[in-house]
């Protein structure tokens, strides 16, 4: 009986050992194996908020790592599972997995990738993109109002409000160690537009690149749209609103033009000097016709509103609620009991 017993845990011993030996081999293995050899260089994605076994997955069908399971492990042995950036980077599959996971952790992505919200005006989105590290504020600034650039572009105003597309983008990011590039604001701010032309052609009526003055007066009544209503199906409506207005020759009254011409110093309210202000060019409280220009970067969807409004009869409206659908009018009346229907339901909220 002693006998098997000692034979049983000896052979348990060896079991054990001859285990661990197996497992460190193929661990060693793993660790000082590249894929190939020679190696090759390969630019692969990483989506933000992409799960490690995403990551790992995709590592290892593009022929970076040998196993997705033993990066997994490494990653966490590491204790950095949740550290690993998003953008696009270059591999190379004769690389170790520990420069790989390196590389993901504090590498510098060839592009790194950055989302630019619809409604944000020039100015929001520089900084956006400056707080990202594409190019400094102060450059993108310059560039969004220097002349060449905009007619290099063909954008008819003194600025490229309206023309810095929203979109999710992969751009270079400035590296620390190389000399600065005069021309990255130009760069990033081009791709925006770039961005813009190219959505736009599939919308332009008839296929066809519209005139200056229609070029002006569809991106200037997009970008109000767009401030007006995060509703997609309201949107065709709302500037069929405006567009009856200009049609009757009403004042348009639309208030995200007043705060516009306010700039950066407008601090989140609209006072009644604000709307009699005849010095704001953007007042459309008191000025007649469409604003000098585009208020806001805006979607194509609002785009495809402004070139087609909505035929109707309303002249007005106001949100039933807050962020929410609006109610539309044909007489004042009726929009006045709209107004008084709307703060009620503010005080309710």
């Amino acid at each position: 009986m002693w006998q098997t017993l000692k034979f049983l845990l000896i052979s348990l011993v060896f079991c054990a050992l001859s285990a661990g030996g197996w497992v460190m081999f193929m661990s060693n293995q793993f660790m000082n194996t590249p894929p190939e050899t020679p190696g090759q260089d390969v630019l692969i994605d990483i989506q933000p908020g992409a799960s490690l076994g995403k990551i790992a997955e995709l590592l290892e069908e593009k022929k970076v790592i040998t196993s997705s399971f033993k990066f997994r492990l490494l990653a966490r042995y590491k204790k950095v599972s949740t550290d690993l950036q998003a953008g696009r980077f270059r591999f190379n599959t004769g690389w170790l997995p520990q420069k790989v996971l390196d590389t993901l952790v504090s590498g510098q992505p060839v592009l790194s990738r950055i989302t630019i919200p619809e409604g944000l005006t020039w100015w929001q989105t520089a900084r956006l993109l400056a707080d990202a590290g594409f190019a400094s504020y102060e450059e993108l600034a310059q560039v969004v109002q220097d002349k060449q650039f905009l007619l290099h572009y063909g954008i008819p105003f003194d600025a490229a409000e309206g023309f810095l597309m929203p979109d999710t983008y992969l751009l270079k990011t400035p590296d620390a160690e190389k000399p600065k590039d005069p021309r990255q604001a130009w760069k990033v701010a081009g791709r925006l537009v770039d961005n813009f032309w190219q959505k736009a052609a599939a919308v332009w009526p008839e296929g066809k690149k519209p005139s200056k003055e229609e070029l002006r007066k569809f991106v200037t009544l997009a970008s109000i749209v767009e401030k007006e209503t995060a509703v997609p199906s309201e949107r065709a409506r709302v500037a069929g609103v405006y567009a009856n207005r200009l049609e009757k020759g009403m004042l348009l009254q639309a208030d995200p033009t007043v705060i516009y011409g306010k700039g950066e110093s407008f601090k989140g309210t609209i006072t009644k000097s604000m709307l009699n202000d005849a010095n704001n060019a953007y007042n459309t409280y008191q000025k007649a016709g469409l604003p000098p220009g585009p208020i806001c970067s805006f979607g194509i969807s609002a785009l495809k509103a402004a070139i087609a409004p909505e035929k109707h009869d309303f002249l007005y409206f106001v949100a039933v609620r807050d962020g929410g659908e609006h109610r539309f009018s044909k007489t004042l009346s009726e929009h006045n009991s709209a107004v008084q229907q709307y703060r009620k339901n503010r005080r309710e909220q």
